[in-house]
C-alpha cells in the first residue's frame, strides 16, 4: 500500500483535509503488515445533512474494513474547481484508493484518469462522471426516483396543471438526471404542463428567490418538484412567506431535519429519500474491495423511498428517515 509522509499528513490534518477513522471494529482492509488502507472521500459540499449522513457511513465502513478515512471536499456543490484542487491534493499525497461526487461530470474526467494513472483507483458516489475509469458508482438511481417524484406530484394535483422544476446544478450529473426523470414522469400526462424550470445552486436562498419568481410569473401553478435539499428548504420557504404552503404541492427529493418538518407541516407533501448513508459505506467498502482484488459491480444502486405522511409512521419508513437514529 502507499505511504503518505509524514509532513504531508501533517498538512492534510491541520488543514481538516480528513477525518482520522476511529480504531478498527473488524478485521478487513490494510496490507499485510497490519497497516491501514488511506481513502480519501471527496463529497460535493460539506454543508447539507445530506454530506454529513455520507460521512457517517463512510466513517463505519471504514471501522470495519481497518481502512483510514480522509474527509474533505468544497463547501459548495458549485465550486468546481476548489474540487478539482482537493482531488490533485489527494494524487499528490499518494492515497490508496479515492471516493467521490463529481461537482461536475465533465469537468472531473481529465483528474479521474490521473489517479488512475497514478494507480489510486476512484469510486464514485452519487454523482458520476463521464468516464469508465472509476471502479464503480455507487448511487440513488436519479432517473427513477425523480420520476417517482413526478408521478406523485401528478397524483397530487390531480393529473391536471401548471408544475414548476427546481433541479440544482446545471451540469452535474446527479441534477441532470433528476431533471430528466421528472420530465420523463409528466410526459405521461397530457394535463400537466412544465411552465419552468429554475436552478437553485443547492443554496436555500436562491432556491427561496427562484420559487418566488416561479411562483409570480405563473399565478397559476399547481405543483412543485424541489430536486435536493437546498432547492426544498428554499421552496418550501418561500411557499410559507407567500402563503401558498398546502395550496402549491412540493414534491422534494432527502429528508434533512427541516424537510421533515416541513413534510409533518403540510408545506411538503412527499420526499423522494436516498441512503446516504449506505453511499457513504458500500463506497468505501468497493474501494476496499477493489484494493483486495476482490470483484466489485461497475453499478450499486442504493435505491429511494417515497415517504408521505400515510407511511411517515412505519418502522422502515423510520429506519429511512433517520439512519443514524433520531437525537
Amino acid at each position: 500500500m502507499k505511504r503518505i509522509t509524514f509532513a504531508l499528513l501533517s498538512v492534510v490534518l491541520v488543514l481538516g483535509c480528513g477525518d482520522q477513522a476511529a480504531p478498527p471494529t473488524a478485521s478487513g482492509g490494510g496490507d499485510a503488515d497490519g497497516a491501514k488502507y488511506t481513502i480519501a472521500v471527496i463529497p460535493k459540499g460539506t454543508t447539507h445533512d445530506f454530506w454529513l449522513t455520507v460521512k457517517a457511513g463512510a466513517e463505519d465502513a471504514a471501522r470495519a474494513l481497518n481502512a483510514e478515512i480522509y474527509w474533505k471536499g468544497p463547501d459548495k456543490e458549485t465550486e468546481v474547481v476548489k474540487q478539482l484542487n482537493i482531488i490533485e491534493d489527494f494524487i499528490t499525497m499518494e492515497v490508496d484508493a479515492m471516493v467521490m461526487a463529481a461537482c461536475d461530470e465533465s469537468a472531473m474526467v481529465d483528474v479521474v484518469k490521473r489517479a488512475k494513472d497514478a494507480g489510486i483507483p476512484v469510486v464514485t458516489i452519487d454523482s458520476g462522471v463521464k468516464s469508465e475509469d472509476p471502479v464503480s458508482f455507487v448511487a440513488t438511481d436519479n432517473v427513477a426516483g425523480a420520476r417517482a417524484a413526478g408521478q406523485e406530484l401528478a397524483r397530487l394535483i390531480g393529473g391536471t396543471g401548471e408544475v414548476g422544476l427546481i433541479p440544482f446544478v446545471k451540469g452535474a450529473a446527479t441534477s441532470e438526471m433528476r431533471e430528466q426523470g421528472f420530465k420523463d414522469a409528466i410526459a405521461g400526462f397530457p394535463n400537466i404542463k412544465l411552465v419552468a424550470t429554475l436552478y437553485s445552486d443547492s443554496d436555500a436562498a436562491k432556491g427561496m428567490n427562484v420559487t418566488q419568481d416561479m411562483i409570480t410569473a405563473n399565478p397559476n401553478l399547481a405543483g412543485i418538484f424541489a430536486a435536493n435539499e437546498g432547492g426544498a428548504i428554499g421552496a418550501a420557504q418561500a411557499l410559507r412567506a407567500d402563503g401558498k404552503a398546502g395550496e402549491i404541492k412540493l414534491v422534494a427529493f432527502d429528508a434533512s431535519d427541516e424537510e421533515i418538518a416541513a413534510l409533518k407541516e403540510g408545506v411538503i407533501q412527499a420526499l423522494v429519500v436516498q441512503n446516504p448513508y449506505k453511499m457513504g459505506y458500500e463506497g468505501v467498502k468497493a474501494a476496499v474491495d477493489h484494493l483486495e482484488g476482490r470483484p466489485v459491480e461497475k453499478r450499486i444502486d442504493t435505491g429511494v423511498t417515497v415517504v408521505t405522511m400515510d407511511n411517515f409512521d412505519e418502522p422502515e419508513i423510520q429506519k429511512v428517515l433517520y439512519p443514524l437514529g433520531k437525537d
